[in-house]
């Protein structure tokens, strides 16, 4: 791991370490310190739940920063185009594994590693994206989570139509450099036409153009009629939720959102898979991995524990009303 990598894996476990059992550190290889890669688009305090939870897991199956296992970090921080160089350079540091967090650092990772380097990564469609031949048999130097990204729509757009009385129009705020959140794109254009809803989209390349994009849906989904934002689930709106949030205050619209971190941050509500879990599941196939079980022969999952999070405080701040069966279906809710 770079210097700066790891003051901030340190920093973001926050000591950690000394809760780690005696016995589990006695079990550590002490021969060989492996490596592994972790290729993002932002840094891992953007994600410090999931990162922690994937820390926790590695720690339970033996594998401890610092110990018997070094960590490489390297983030794209809203670069789209920087992820080739990035792979490009953990494949020079020759790392035993590298984690690709989001389909554009996959489709990067898997072209800089040429096949020689296995990828464990985390995708909103790994078919889809041409990362693996099939879930069940990847066939392929790749394995990890496909989350079910774009399926979730129609989802999304329903639980939205349940909480906005009348909901006619809703604007999709999605990242045009992520073939993933493309086809999440497609898939709410197919959902939306089903349940009666126009859509429209505010695709965005970086985060600069946040600001520009949100403006303009607002100014499209002009009232008197009811309407509503949808944020695409992906690794840059995720890296950046804050400001996204900030934005969406701002217009005073309801707004559905891909990730638990986005209400948290003060979003109105988010539906899609747990990215704790999601996170479990990337250590354990890293784990095999550095156990040498070829990636082909590990059958990529999908997510199994899925969540409605509901920010109610939010809602009061907007004028919404969250319809009663709406709130008994939520996993939590936000006072």
């Amino acid at each position: 791991m770079s210097d700066n990598g790891r003051r901030e894996f340190i920093a973001l476990l926050g000591g950690m370490s000394v809760l780690w059992p005696l016995a589990a550190r006695a079990q550590q290889p002490t021969t060989r310190v492996h490596r592994i890669g972790i290729l993002a688009a932002g840094s891992m305090a953007s994600r410090q739940r999931p990162f922690e939870a994937f820390a926790e897991r590695l720690r339970d199956l033996g594998w401890v920063d610092g110990r018997n296992l070094g960590i490489e970090y390297r983030s794209a921080e809203g670069c789209g185009d920087c992820f080739p160089e990035l792979a490009a350079e953990l494949v020079r540091l020759k790392v035993d594994v590298i984690v690709a967090l989001g389909t554009p650092a996959a489709l990067a990772a898997k072209q800089a590693a040429a096949g020689v380097i296995p990828i464990v990564a985390s995708v909103g469609d790994a078919v889809g994206s041409g990362l693996v031949a099939s879930l069940a048999r990847p066939t392929s130097n790749i394995t990890g989570v496909s989350d079910l990204t774009a399926e979730l729509s129609g989802k999304r757009l329903e639980m939205l139509k349940e909480a906005v009385l009348g909901l006619a129009r809703v604007a999709v705020l999605w990242n045009a450099t992520n073939p993933g959140a493309a086809r999440t794109w497609q898939e709410t254009e197919a959902a939306a036409n089903t349940l009666g809803l126009e859509v429209y989209s505010a695709a965005v390349r970086n985060p600069e153009e946040f600001d520009q994009a949100i403006a303009g849906a607002a100014m499209v989904l002009r009232p008197p009629v009811p309407s509503a934002l949808l944020i695409a689930q992906d690794p840059l709106t995720l890296t950046y939720r804050d400001r996204i949030v900030g934005l969406v205050a701002k217009t005073g619209l309801p707004a559905m959102y891909g990730f638990r971190e986005f209400v948290e941050a003060g979003g109105l509500m988010s539906y899609a898979a747990d990215l704790t879990d999601n996170y479990r599941t990337l250590a354990t196939f890293v784990d095999k991995v550095l156990k040498r079980v070829p990636p082909a022969d590990l059958p990529v999952q999908q997510p199994i524990k899925f969540e409605l999070i509901i920010n109610l405080k939010t809602a009061r701040a907007i004028g919404l009303t969250v319809p009663p069966t709406l709130l008994a279906r939520a996993d939590e809710v936000i006072e």
